[in-house]
């Protein structure tokens, strides 16, 4: 099976904890940095802090809407954080690392997702990775706008 992988990274003045602490609040930290219109509705299941959390998302992108049901886990708790659909194929990471003796972090958003078959596959290699890429600087750019206004 063949995926398109896709990442952003960058530099947050803020420290990795206030970071990793607003992508693992699902309740109003994550959906406060999430940027719209792509992201509709984000609603928590379950939990609502990091691992054990599950969430429903909906994606709108160039007419074409999704949902995911995306469950949490911390591989690397306060470094690691990942959603897994895997219905969908989908895995995306947020990585918090420290810099600056640990006064801002290097916070980089992946994905990793099933490709098509044909075609429909062709078409989501040339553009998916350029319109995720996108979605992801704005959600760091909001994030960084989220923290500042925080005061962290």
């Amino acid at each position: 099976m063949s995926t398109i992988h896709v990442e952003a990274t960058e530099i947050i003045n803020a420290r990795p904890e206030a970071v990793y602490a607003v992508f693992s609040d699902y309740r109003v930290g994550h959906p406060a940095v999430l940027p719209k219109p792509y992201f509709t509705d984000l609603r928590v299941e379950q939990g609502g802090q990091g691992s054990g959390t599950i969430v429903q998302a909906d994606m709108a992108v160039f007419g074409v809407k999704r949902s995911y049901r995306l469950t949490v886990t911390e591989p690397e708790p306060g470094r690691v954080l990942m959603e897994t659909d895997p219905d969908a194929g989908v895995v995306t990471k947020f990585i918090v690392e420290p810099v600056s003796g640990g006064q801002q972090s290097r916070v980089t958003i992946s994905s990793d997702s099933r490709r098509s078959a044909g075609f429909a596959g062709l078409m989501e290699r040339l553009m998916n990775p350029p319109i995720t890429r996108r979605i992801y600087r704005q959600e760091l750019r909001q994030l960084a706008d989220y923290l500042r206004q925080q005061g962290k």
